[in-house]
């Protein structure tokens, strides 16, 4: 596509949470700084929320990453968690590569687990579970997910479990019925947008990993533009640096200048939603 018109190996705004392109800015590694701490602790459960498209699924993939660094961590990682209560204990069983049990029932599950992480403790293993989505899991399943969280010795839980999820998960956890989990979540984070700088920042950053090495690619109305229209959500971000990309390339510009904003913002149902481009992606090209 533009890749060799700007000088780049890749394209540098996929929405895919790559691992290569986590960008460190001060909410999102005082997160991942957070998790890595009460892991170590042995907290039992942790939670992150953030809106959609703040980089949950990006940074629980980190998370995963550095912990399978570990050779004494075990990781299992559940993408969906829209399953009911005996669908769930499978899906973990499976992810920590458990045999599979004759039957299949909840209560032989639940002894294999059980064992398996009796084993993992003896051989001094932290095993980590954490499970993204989680604001659509049914709420007989984080019930369910908390009687599993019950599994521990006298020094330590033999499951630690970290929630991602959008800020529904926290009226969830308002129910009676799960008051219990509530209180057992021992730290939380909260994902924030970009500010305006950590914006400049988080371009750069991906450009530089697809291999951009020249001056600046987006001038500074454009950046403007760009976070007003994303409100500093890298998801959106990502989008609209793409199109935008696209633009420039297809005036065979090398500086991605507002107008190219403006019109990617006009071509993104979520920047005219949310800020009205579609009224003035035009203006000031006069």
């Amino acid at each position: 596509m533009y890749e060799r018109h700007f000088g780049l190996r890749e394209l540098p705004f996929g929405l895919t949470p790559d691992t290569e392109y986590y960008f460190a800015h001060a909410r999102q590694q005082e997160a991942l700084n957070t998790l890595l701490a009460a892991i170590r602790m042995g907290e039992g459960f942790l939670k992150v929320t953030g809106e959609v498209g703040t980089g949950k699924t990006l940074l629980c993939r980190k998370l995963l990453t550095v912990l399978a660094a570990d050779p004494q961590v075990t990781t299992a990682y559940i993408p969906n968690p829209t399953l009911d209560p005996l669908a769930l204990i499978e899906a973990i069983t499976a992810e920590l590569a458990i045999p599979p049990v004759p039957g299949r029932g909840p209560h032989a599950l639940m002894q294999a687990l059980t064992g398996h992480l009796i084993a993992s403790c003896a051989q001094g293993r932290r095993v980590v579970l954490c499970l993204d989505e989680v604001q659509a899991m049914p709420m007989e399943t984080l019930e369910a997910l908390r009687l599993i969280s019950n599994l521990e010795t006298e020094k330590r839980k033999l499951l630690q479990i970290v929630l991602f999820g959008q800020p529904e998960l926290d009226a969830h956890l308002e129910a009676r019925s799960v008051r219990q989990l509530r209180q057992r979540i021992a730290f939380s984070c909260e994902l924030a947008p970009l500010s305006l700088a950590d914006t400049d920042d988080y371009l750069r950053h991906r450009l530089h990993v697809a291999g951009y090495e020249g001056p600046a690619l987006f001038g500074r109305r454009a950046l403007r533009v760009l976070y007003r229209a994303s409100a500093g959500v890298p998801r959106l971000t990502n989008i609209l640096a793409h199109k935008s990309l696209m633009v420039a390339y297809g005036e065979g510009a090398m500086v991605v200048r507002a107008r190219h904003m403006r019109l990617a913002c006009a071509d993104t149902e979520a920047a005219r939603a949310r800020f009205g481009f579609l009224r003035f992606a035009f203006r000031g090209r006069r």
